[in-house]
């Protein structure tokens, strides 16, 4: 089952510099959302206080009902990161060391399956496209069934078409998996593609300072009317780095 999250006051400063909130959101089971924000404005330090890679200085999150194990929590940074001795299977596998061998196995198949590279299980790091090294770590994140993944700009290194069918694959392993999804983006277009909810950061130190469920089509229709209008949108409240919070 998907995991809700509550975050109430979450603050973090480092060195007494206040970098994010106070921030108080609440995100559904089983949703995709997009935190979206220029550089530097505190998304990513949110995302990692998310993922526990961050203690914060102040205020709670509290994820599912607050009894949580590591593998309930899928992480995707911007870089595969993937072990450049492993193949593509053992490197999906590297984390599912808990299970049994067989169950092990059917969970790195599933996994490789769903994001297309099964024919890819024995090839080694070295020999893979940014793309497929880029799918190889969505399906590590996946393979142990997460109730919630955390997805640090995921596609920002990969060329714009690449990008755009990573986007359009990430929407088919929602449906599969069903986790809760929290993405970390600066680019609108992924943001209404993917995201059921939009959230704008600005800072530091990072506030919300707009939260938005546009309601598009899935898959988002990306030449639609509605589409661009929530981008000029997005665009407008982006440019005023400390508007009065706005929420649709």
């Amino acid at each position: 089952m998907a995991y809700q999250v509550s975050i109430a006051g979450l603050a973090k400063s480092y060195d007494g510099k206040a970098v994010l909130g106070p921030v108080d959101l609440d995100i559904e089971a089983g949703t995709i959302t997009a935190i979206i924000g220029r550089s530097g404005c505190g998304k990513t330090t949110l995302l990692r206080c998310l993922g526990s890679l961050e203690s914060p200085t102040a205020g709670t999150i509290t994820v599912g009902n607050g009894e949580v194990v590591t593998t309930d929590i899928g992480y995707v940074f911007q870089e595969p990161r993937l072990m450049p001795w492993l193949t593509v299977a053992g490197n999906v596998a590297f984390g599912l060391r808990y299970m049994p061998k067989t169950e092990r196995g059917l969970a790195v198949q599933e996994a490789l399956d769903v994001v297309g590279l099964a024919a890819a299980a024995n090839l080694l790091p070295k020999q893979l496209s940014g793309g497929m090294a880029q799918r190889v770590a969505l399906a590590r994140a996946l393979a142990p069934r997460p109730k919630l993944l955390l997805l640090d700009e995921p596609f920002s290194a990969l060329d714009p078409f690449t990008r755009e069918q990573m986007q359009d694959h990430l929407t088919h392993l929602h449906a599969h998996y069903g986790a809760t999804m929290v993405l970390i983006t600066h680019d609108m277009d992924e943001a209404l593609a993917l995201a059921h909810r939009v959230i704008v950061v600005s800072g530091p130190p990072g506030l919300i300072t707009g939260d938005f469920k546009p309601g598009l089509a899935r898959p988002a229709d990306r030449t639609s009317t509605e589409f661009f209008a929530w981008k000029r949108r997005l665009t407008e409240r982006l440019s005023n780095r400390r508007p009065v919070p706005e929420y649709a």
